[in-house]
């Protein structure tokens, strides 16, 4: 088994994999005469292929023991999708590229605070949502005809090193 020690979420780490969706990076400006603060976050989404259409949807989670062992990943090529919790639900995100399978030498793991999201670029290998918390989740993901998922086991099944991390 692959062990992996599960890193803080942060723009420039998670970049091979997608971006950080969170009020504290990016320029801000301020609106609606000057109650609130518009930050626009650092990426692109990618909804529209092949006919698809962005769908937005709830996702219910449940708590998981994070460390695995963790024995597939999928991906979407056709769209991004962006994963943002309520209620400050904490989650792991195990990610990798890859052309045709994920690549063992880019797999990391990150631990996604509850007042952080990401979005996953098309094409990004990774495991399904792995809560540490109960709560949900809004996904806002590409929906069309054509079935966008593909699944691949892992040679070496992943697990994770995660001695400092509670679950509420």
């Amino acid at each position: 088994m692959l062990p992996l020690d599960p890193q803080t979420l942060t723009p420039e780490a998670f970049a091979p994999y997608g971006f950080v969706i969170s009020g504290a990076h990016g320029a801000r400006r301020p609106i609606n005469h000057g109650s609130s603060q518009r930050v626009d976050v650092p990426g692109t989404l990618d909804l529209r292929a092949q006919d698809g259409n962005p769908v937005l949807a709830v996702f219910r989670a449940r708590a998981q023991a994070p460390q695995g062992p963790w024995h597939e990943l999928e991906r979407h090529r056709l769209g991004s999708q962006s994963f943002v919790p309520l209620q400050g639900a904490r989650c792991i995100v195990l990610v990798a590229v890859g052309e045709h399978a994920p690549d063992p030498a880019s797999l990391a793991a990150f631990v996604v605070a509850g007042h952080q999201g990401f979005t996953l670029n098309a094409g990004t290998w990774h495991h399904p949502l792995i809560a540490l918390d109960d709560g949900d989740f809004v996904v806002l993901e590409r929906q069309g005809d054509a079935v966008d998922c593909e699944v691949q086991h892992l040679a070496d099944p992943v697990t994770l090193r995660c001695d400092g991390l509670t679950l509420r």
